[in-house]
């Protein structure tokens, strides 16, 4: 499939919550898993009185929810698979004022819906390095929110600085992080750019430096008009990646909270790194957890 799913095709698929249920047990253990209670494979029932089934042989109980976006939730499964639909059929982002309209909850539970989809994304996601030889790995920093109040503060108007590095034709990291300087732009790049190829900036001085660390260092001058510096350097598609995401933001959202901004830069990672595959975004949202528990 090459497209996400319809809303039509979304209510087909899932039509009730015990289907929901059904989807999450199935992924995450199915018939024939082994009770991690009496050590045996086993035929698992459903426990209508709650969401769990239990083992044939000892009567353990499974909850697929647990270690899961959904645990310990009072709103319906559905809801909570239509509001992942909604996050992945669109390009800029679901509100909280959105989903409250969509699924008819109160506003608290659509924002608190909203921000365990954007964590779960995140984790799905994961922190894998990026770059390497024969890569060509952009690094900028942007600042989102308020009014700027210096240059290497967020300032009191609640500025935010997000720091990104996105591989040409691969997949993005981006973090918020305290400030612009160099012992902290720095570190970000050794933790997530494996050394050997070539890395882009623009000329903040913060980069300077990189060059010694296993790095091919370019830079683009900005200052100087530049958009594409010697040999090619360029920050051109991370910095409209930086652009989408501050339309969407400002479109979607109005604003972000500055208690919330990297659950808002996650987002647009897990969306950015799956622009070739949109179709895949739901399936792995409802199929992965990495906190796994039971």
């Amino acid at each position: 499939m090459t497209k996400p799913l319809t809303t039509r095709e979304f209510f087909k698929q899932f039509p009730d919550d015990e289907t929901c249920l059904n989807h999450l047990f199935d992924v995450r253990f199915g018939q024939g898993h082994t009770c991690p209670k009496c050590e045996r494979p086993s035929n698992w029932y459903r426990i209508k009185a709650e969401r769990a089934y239990s083992c044939q042989w000892c009567g353990h109980h499974l909850h697929p929810t647990v270690g899961t976006p959904f645990e310990q939730t009072r709103t319906p499964l559905q809801l909570w698979f239509y509001a992942i639909h909604l996050f992945t059929t669109t390009r800029h982002g679901v509100s909280a004022k959105e989903l409250q309209r969509q699924l008819g909850v109160t506003y608290k539970t659509a924002w608190r819906i909203g921000h365990e989809i954007r964590l779960h994304m995140a984790a799905v996601d994961g922190e894998g390095p990026i770059g390497g030889p024969g890569t060509a790995v952009e690094v900028d920093e942007t600042l989102i929110g308020g009014v700027k109040k210096g240059k290497h503060m967020r300032g009191s108007a609640g500025k935010t600085v997000v720091v990104g590095a996105l591989e040409r034709d691969g997949n993005l990291i981006a973090k918020v992080v305290p400030n612009q300087r160099r012992a902290t732009l720095q570190p970000f790049v050794k933790a997530n750019v494996e050394p050997g190829g070539e890395l882009h900036t623009d000329e903040l001085t913060s980069y300077a430096g990189l060059h010694t660390q296993g790095y091919r260092h370019m830079t683009v001058n900005h200052g100087a008009g530049e958009y594409v510096g010697y040999q090619g350097a360029t920050v051109n598609a991370i910095e409209s990646f930086w652009s989408h995401l501050k339309r969407s933001i400002g479109g979607t959202h109005t604003s972000v909270s500055s208690k919330h901004p990297e659950r808002y830069v996650k987002e647009f990672e897990f969306r950015f790194n799956r622009r070739n595959a949109p179709a895949s975004m739901f399936a792995s949202l409802t199929s992965q957890f990495p906190s796994d528990g039971e």
